[in-house]
């Protein structure tokens, strides 16, 4: 009789390898326990290697496949073995079955059709005998539990269920086996969950909480969304190549920028006497989506408001989806003794010093000079006043006690408003189920290979029709409404060079970019959204001809308006004419006539044409020009004519 046991299984991440440093680090820290949590169990191997007589375990997972296989393996229903081996004997005999679910969807991707037949035959025929009482909790457990294992054992893939190899081996024929169970070993007080973790953890207490959340951004359910699709047995529709079905409610936290947000959420909920967490080196190191998602100064910061920590590490070969060879990859075991904390005196946080950059690439966006601008600003500001914010860049990293960002673009205002009421998490939930919805790449998760595109080409011959689709039915919405709003952000992240244009019609009109919803980027939107929460910021939708600015006692009115001499995006059909630079200037003028400070971006050249109209005025009115190096370089605002380039970027001052 062939059995398996719980580690016969292949997992993205399996702690199959780290037991014993486990355990070895437990013992070397004398670390003494009753019950232990293996909060995000995987396959539950962790949990196992810890579960006997004497210790009460608990073990949770969000996915489904691996809570009904905790059921099987960890269980206390009594169960009858021979019941099962004559059902997996039968199950294993089957031939000539007819169409099924499965079977439809399925046949010659990861399976044969034949071993498609039998998949769905056996999952069906599981739950009709459960469902007539023939099997009980525990026994359809096992038997779900086999099938899983029998299908990853012959699987057509590289271990997950993100694609299947076209040329594959198909002939492998399907075969259950009966579980290894350690029933005369487990603890009656035994408990397995099904939860989010976070939640879980404000209704448990437990010695020792083991965590090993998610690193990257690969999704756990997307990785394993067929076996989760078995497990549940919804039927329910597949779509895309890989057939994957929809997994929104399953999707973790933990692979998306918002980690470091939910891993603070978890560690302070949690109540234990020790915290364990296992966590890799990867912060920076191969693909975009193998890098982790938590920083060491992040794990290490959260843990030591709960306790005391150390930290131990030991050389790990890491899961990589190409060929790359990742050096010095190691897998770490942060230790926090939970109990209350000493604290000493540290230096001032500066980590909203620190500059973030807009999420829109706005045309014209002052991100890399901040460096040479901000210095050139007074300190100590009551009010700042963006009179052209376009994405924001100067706004959001100036320090004022309030701050007003204006402009005449609604549809920006409208996201920058966006940004302000919600969390980054709930932003990009919302933004990845759009991007299913319009089967947009997204090449974080996926890579470039499945959309037959390259890193070098992009993935513009890819979205560009469901791009045009998302785009046609944005311009059919003619109210406003958050709907559009996200739907205009997504336009900006799948456009050309994340520019904004619209024709006389007002539609927008950009044609698809090379890039999707990448790593960069969501990065930027987590940082740039966690510093909006932390400002007294407004966004105002004007004219700057109908701003009246208030006299505070401190105040600086800062301008970047679309250059005259320049042909950007923003600047075409006349978007900026003589007439609204001669105004900008006069509306200036009355500011400084106020005793209002002010500063202004411009350019006084541009390919060998100068702007009289701007050089003339500054003469007049004795103000200061500051030169701005516009190759991003360190400026220097001393230099002499004949070392300025063609295009002479400047910020004029009346100060």
């Amino acid at each position: 009789m062939k059995s398996i046991t719980i580690n016969n299984r292949r997992y993205i991440g399996s702690k199959s390898r780290m037991i014993s440093f486990i355990k070895e680090v437990m013992e070397k820290e004398k670390i003494e326990y009753s019950s232990f949590l293996d909060l995000f169990g995987g396959t539950g191997i962790v949990g196992d290697s810890f579960n006997d007589s004497k210790t009460k375990i608990y073990v949770n997972d969000l996915l489904k496949s691996n809570y009904l296989s905790y059921l099987a393996w960890f269980g206390n229903d009594k169960i009858n073995k021979k019941k099962i081996q004559k059902y997996i004997d039968s199950y294993n005999s089957l031939s000539e079955l007819k169409d099924n679910y499965f079977s439809i969807n399925f046949s010659n991707t990861y399976f044969s059709e034949e071993n498609c037949k039998k998949i769905g035959f056996i999952r069906e025929d599981i739950e009709e005998k459960y469902i007539n009482g023939i099997l009980n909790i525990r026994e359809r457990a096992i038997l779900i539990t086999s099938l899983l294992y029998a299908m990853d054992k012959i699987a057509n893939t590289v271990g997950h269920y993100d694609a299947y190899r076209k040329n594959g081996d198909l002939d492998r024929q399907l075969e259950l086996c009966m579980l290894e169970l350690k029933s005369n070993a487990n603890n009656k007080n035994n408990k397995i969950f099904n939860e989010d973790s976070n939640e879980l953890v404000r209704n448990i207490k437990a010695d020792v909480v083991y965590i090993d959340p998610p690193y990257n951004s690969r999704q756990y359910s997307d990785a394993y969304h067929l076996l989760e699709n078995v497990a549940m047995w919804e039927k329910n529709e597949v779509f895309g190549v890989a057939k994957k079905m929809e997994r929104n409610g399953i999707k973790s936290k933990y692979c998306s920028v918002s980690a470091p947000l939910a891993f603070k959420d978890l560690i302070e909920n949690i109540n234990a006497k020790y915290i364990i967490v296992s966590y890799n080196n990867m912060g920076n190191k191969g693909a975009g989506r193998s890098q982790a998602k938590i920083s060491d100064e992040d794990i290490i910061t959260i843990l030591n408001k709960k306790g005391k920590v150390k930290k131990y590490e030991i050389d790990f070969a890491q899961f990589n989806t190409g060929k790359t060879h990742i050096e010095n990859h190691k897998e770490r075991l942060f230790i926090c003794k939970v109990g209350k904390v000493t604290k000493t005196r540290k230096k001032k946080s500066i980590v909203y010093e620190d500059k973030v950059k807009s999420p829109l690439n706005y045309t014209g966006g002052k991100y890399k000079i901040l460096n040479q601008i901000i210095p050139i600003f007074p300190q100590n500001l009551d009010l700042f006043v963006d009179l052209f914010s376009g994405g924001a860049n100067v706004g959001i990293n100036v320090n004022a006690k309030r701050i007003v960002c204006v402009d005449k673009q609604k549809e920006i205002i409208r996201v920058m408003n966006l940004f302000k009421k919600y969390e980054d998490g709930y932003i990009i939930d919302t933004l990845e189920k759009l991007i299913d919805k319009y089967e947009l790449s997204n090449s974080l998760l996926n890579g470039y290979e499945i959309y037959n595109c390259t890193s070098d080409k992009g993935l513009g011959s890819y979205n560009k029709n469901k791009y045009m689709q998302l785009r046609n039915d944005y311009n059919k919405i003619k109210n406003d409404s958050i709907e559009k709003d996200f739907l205009f952000l997504l336009l900006v992240i799948y456009g050309f060079n994340n520019q904004i244009r619209f024709n006389s019609n007002g539609e927008f009109n950009m044609p698809v970019g090379k890039r999707d919803f990448n790593n960069s980027l969501r990065k930027n939107l987590k940082n740039f959204i966690v510093k909006l929460k932390t400002k007294n910021i407004e966004f105002v939708n004007s004219d700057f001809r109908e701003i009246a600015i208030e006299i505070a006692d401190n105040t600086l009115v800062y301008c970047d308006p679309p250059y005259f001499l320049g042909t950007a995006s923003y600047n075409e059909n006349g978007g900026w004419t003589e007439k609204d630079e001669i105004d900008l200037l006069n509306y200036l003028s009355l500011l400084d006539s106020k005793g209002i400070k002010f500063a202004l971006s411009n350019v006084i050249e541009h390919k060998g044409s100068k702007h009289n109209v701007l050089e003339n005025w500054v003469k007049e009115h004795n103000y200061k020009i500051h030169f701005i190096d516009c190759d991003y370089n360190n400026s220097n605002y001393h230099k002499q004519n004949g070392n300025i380039t063609k295009t002479k970027e400047v910020l004029i001052t009346n100060y």
